[in-house]
């Protein structure tokens, strides 16, 4: 694994582990059993209110590896052979859709969670409760895809490098063959 890799999978796997937190929460409220009772709601809203009145570095933080993650994804890109286009391309693709999620319902959603205007009433905040946790479930997947498509092309790389190997010998074998005959 190189360092590009590296910095591809290391801020996708830390997301991935906040918005697993995330999910705990996030379960109960698309899917609970109960429903969408009062409790579940309080407890959703208790939890973001949290995550959003987090400390400043705890958000430069967030976004500090967002960041690493693009350099990652760009660098990697850098290359542009088949590899690169198909896999590394449609890393950034599924990163870059994830961000616009993050940014465009994320933010959005927490601050109407926690910091309503005069005319949001309870149902706006309990609706954009439900979004918020619609859109985690969404950037879970896209970034659960951008680990298979780095898995993906590791795994494309040994085996092409396994199959140029055996050409190699092959042509080894068959060169010291005919010299043999001669």
């Amino acid at each position: 694994m190189s360092f590009k890799q590296a910095a591809v999978l290391a801020p996708v796997s830390f997301f991935l582990g906040v918005l697993f937190i995330c999910f705990n929460v996030d379960h109960r409220i698309l899917w609970g059993s109960a429903g969408l009772t009062s409790e579940v709601v309080a407890d959703g809203f208790q939890f973001y209110a949290t995550f959003f009145n987090a400390p400043p570095a705890i958000k430069a933080l967030l976004h500090g590896m967002i960041g690493i993650g693009l350099i990652g994804t760009f660098s990697k890109l850098h290359k542009w052979d088949e590899s690169a286009v198909f896999f590394d391309g449609s890393t950034l693709v599924a990163y870059v859709f994830s961000i616009a999620l993050y940014l465009t319902v994320t933010i959005p959603s927490l601050r109407t969670i926690v910091t309503p205007l005069a005319e949001e009433t309870k149902e706006v905040q309990v609706e954009a409760l439900s979004v918020l946790c619609a859109g985690n479930v969404i950037i879970i997947v896209c970034l659960l895809a951008i680990l298979l498509l780095q898995a993906g092309q590791e795994y494309a790389r040994r085996q092409e490098a396994r199959e140029l190997a055996r050409v190699e010998k092959e042509q080894k074998d068959a060169a010291a063959s005919v010299k043999k005959d001669q």
